[in-house]
């Protein structure tokens, strides 16, 4: 599909929001409009990434909402009713709004969501896949990359990132969701009162921590020198501030 087209249905569609109209409608530089909309935004076994904004090539709700409902699909089709999905996101402009828009997607489809209360670094998303006996994670985050940017990172029932054999598969499912009427959604606050979406936070990060202790290697030299251990630690405003 030609960009053009791709941009007229995003502007003539009844399912996106006024505010990112306005933003497309506001691109007077044909470049940049054919930058968003020339292809869709790649989905691998790094999940999403990708500048927020408007249109296909972009991280915004509706790229999450395709991604999110391919995933769902995939899950329902591998592990039926037993699907659940543990999601966590860092300090990110939208992560926040990509994670709770991933839940809402996610229980609409009938699919269990444990949603972290805050942000959360992605080894604790990694242990709460396995810990809570999950199929599957998300994880909002853009990594290394810079501030425009944010990302989408899919987990398996391991707690690791899914395989290429398993990310092809789920973008398979993610490409037969070629129309925004096709992603199912339930309001937020709609999926808690039904229970599909539990909020998660001090009980997960206590189990966590349990086990990190345990992995200590010399608890006695730990013990001893533990006075004496100057450390200088720095999250750089990110999800590493909540544990440490």
């Amino acid at each position: 599909m030609h960009f053009k087209e791709k941009f007229d249905l995003w502007i003539n569609s009844k399912l996106i929001d006024e505010k990112t109209k306005g933003e497309l409608l506001a691109i007077k530089d044909e470049k940049e409009l054919e930058d968003r909309f020339y292809k869709d935004l790649e989905f691998g076994t790094g999940g999403l990434r990708g500048v927020i904004g408007a249109g296909s090539n972009r991280m915004n709700i509706y790229t999450v909402g395709k991604a999110t409902q391919g995933f769902a699909d995939y899950l329902k089709k591998n592990f039926g009713n037993e699907a659940s999905v543990a999601i966590a996101y860092d300090s990110r402009n939208m992560s926040k709004e990509f994670a709770e828009a991933a839940a809402e997607i996610l229980s609409a489809n009938d699919i269990k969501v444990y949603l972290f209360e805050s942000l959360r670094p992605t080894p604790m998303l990694s242990f709460t896949v396995r810990q809570l006996g999950c199929k599957g994670g998300i994880v909002i985050t853009a990594s290394h990359n810079p501030k425009q940017y944010n990302g989408y990172k899919v987990y398996g029932e391991d707690g690791g990132q899914v395989t290429d054999k398993a990310a092809k598969e789920i973008l398979s499912y993610i490409e037969k969701v070629d129309t925004f009427d096709k992603i199912k959604k339930v309001d937020i606050q709609s999926a808690l009162d039904s229970s599909k979406v539990e909020i998660i936070g001090e009980d997960v990060d206590r189990e966590y921590y349990s086990k990190v202790k345990e992995l200590t290697i010399r608890k006695d030299l730990v013990k001893d020198m533990a006075k004496d251990l100057k450390i200088i630690f720095t999250p750089i405003h990110g999800s590493g501030n909540v544990p440490v």
